[in-house]
């Protein structure tokens, strides 16, 4: 892979006349071989102003990074960038989902609000970020105010929001979810795991021993979580 991006960085500079579309290769090589600062190294050094689509390299390189150096980046180019991204869903999605990484809940929320049509991804980015930033309680509000039909992300995070919270409101919901949604992912052993999780967080053993049986494809998590359990 190292050999691939040195290969590609040589070819890069013999270009004299380097597009958005360029410089967007280059971002992605670097974004897909976990290499952000390289990803601000060039964009240091780009002449052109960037586009949608690097914006959205950009801000997954600083939700990568997450350092002050990532801040400093992501922060300046969604402020300067606003008014040109404000009608991109996908760009808006990895800003919130930056901003999330920053801990800025803040910012993330009112970039979710600027939104008009809410995508399953602007909720599943702010439902992850408040889990992750330990707030599993605004997970769940959002959970239930979500007009969409829910997928399976959207059913893990809340899965994992019902684990953190443990509670009467999360165990409600956590069974009440996993009962519609048992048929449409009884092959999808990630979902089904972070059911399995749920249930034993709950001290619901016997539900959980019962969905471990259903699994067909049992993996080293789906034991883990038993066995932990």
């Amino acid at each position: 892979q190292c050999h691939d991006i040195d290969n590609a960085n040589r070819v890069f500079s013999t270009i004299t006349y380097k597009t958005n579309a360029i410089y967007g290769a280059m971002f992605k090589g670097f974004i897909s071989n976990k290499m952000p600062e390289k990803l601000f190294d060039l964009l240091d050094k780009m002449v052109i102003e960037p586009d949608d689509v690097n914006l959205n390299f950009i801000f997954n390189a600083c939700a990568q990074l997450n350092n002050a150096r990532a801040m400093r980046i992501g922060n300046k180019f969604l402020r300067e960038k606003l008014n040109q991204i404000r009608n991109n869903n996908i760009v808006l999605n990895s800003a919130i989902h930056m901003l999330m990484k920053f801990r800025d809940i803040r910012n993330a929320e009112h970039i979710f609000e600027m939104i008009k049509k809410k995508d399953i991804f602007s909720y599943s980015s702010m439902m992850k970020g408040y889990v992750e930033n330990n707030m599993p309680e605004k997970a769940l509000n959002l959970f239930e105010r979500m007009p969409l039909n829910p997928n399976d992300i959207i059913y893990i995070v809340t899965f994992n929001a019902c684990s953190k919270l443990a509670n009467g409101r999360a165990i409600e919901i956590g069974n009440k979810i996993l009962n519609q949604s048992l048929k449409q992912f009884k092959n999808n052993y990630i979902v089904l795991n972070s059911a399995l999780h749920m249930l034993m967080r709950f001290n619901d053993i016997q539900r959980a021993e019962h969905l471990f049986e259903l699994i067909e494809k049992k993996d080293i998590f789906t034991y883990g979580i038993m066995m932990n359990g």
